[in-house]
């Protein structure tokens, strides 16, 4: 009886693991963190926010500008005896932009997915700054005719693809940024910087109309709004160069579950 008993406690009563034994295994199950860049730095959720509405209102502003100086862009790349018909056809490349939104948010929200929001939202204000600024310099219908108009209207597309991209990224962007329960406030405030952005367009071209003679709004200085686009292109570039990808996307990197 003495032996039986004493194998049977043998039996189920197994050794029990060492602690450090069981702390050696959950240090080698753990997910290994890939180190970042130094020159990327991880920054709180309202430092994203104000990264991210930065940008909108730069893309946003860009987009406006062309409705708000439609007449002076008639004569330039329209020009025709028929005001009516030039202008028609100048908010017809103003729509053109719409046509486009679509595409770059499909377009860029795959990407996002696959690349991470903070990469895909670079290249958009880089797309949007350079094609309005491409406006900004281009010739106008006088100077090489036919070309000018055409330039336009893939200029202008390429804007509304900019901006197609920019609402689906900066979306999740500042969402998947959000503290728990703040969700709803921040992507509030990215689509407020909407708003604020178009009403910028229109007071610059305001502003513009103000200072300046007729003759030179006309001639050249309808430009220098485009031209705006590039410093303040440069400094949403750099706002969101210094962020990190969100935590979520940071999370699904580690265990390798991107997109395909």
């Amino acid at each position: 009886p003495s032996s039986s008993t004493a194998t049977f406690s043998t039996t189920v009563s197994p050794a029990l693991p060492s602690p450090t034994a069981t702390a050696l295994k959950l240090e080698a199950a753990r997910p290994h963190v890939e180190q970042r860049p130094e020159h990327v730095q991880v920054r709180g959720p309202q430092r994203a926010l104000v990264a991210a509405c930065v940008g909108n209102l730069v893309e946003w502003y860009d987009f406006a500008i062309f409705g708000a100086l439609a007449t002076i862009i008639a004569n330039t790349y329209f020009p025709s005896e028929d005001t009516t018909a030039s202008r028609l056809a100048t908010f017809a490349v103003f729509a053109t932009a719409f046509l486009f939104r679509p595409v770059g948010a499909v377009l860029f929200g795959r990407r996002g997915d696959r690349l991470g929001r903070r990469r895909v939202l670079a290249f958009v204000i880089i797309l949007m700054s350079l094609a309005t600024t491409g406006i900004a310099v281009l010739p106008g219908h006088a100077s090489v005719g036919l070309v000018a108009p055409v330039l336009l209207i893939l200029l202008r597309a390429a804007q509304g693809i900019s901006v197609g991209g920019e609402a689906s990224g900066a979306s999740a962007f500042v969402v998947e940024y959000a503290p728990a329960g703040q969700r709803g406030w921040y992507g509030a405030w990215l689509w407020a910087t909407v708003a604020l952005g178009l009403g910028v367009g229109v007071g610059v071209a305001a502003v513009l109309a103000r200072l300046l003679p007729p003759s030179v709004l006309d001639a050249w200085g309808w430009r220098l709004a485009f031209l705006a686009a590039l410093p303040l292109g440069l400094t949403g570039l750099y706002l969101r160069l210094r962020l990190d990808e969100t935590p979520p996307f940071r999370n699904v990197q580690q265990i390798g579950a991107l997109a395909a």
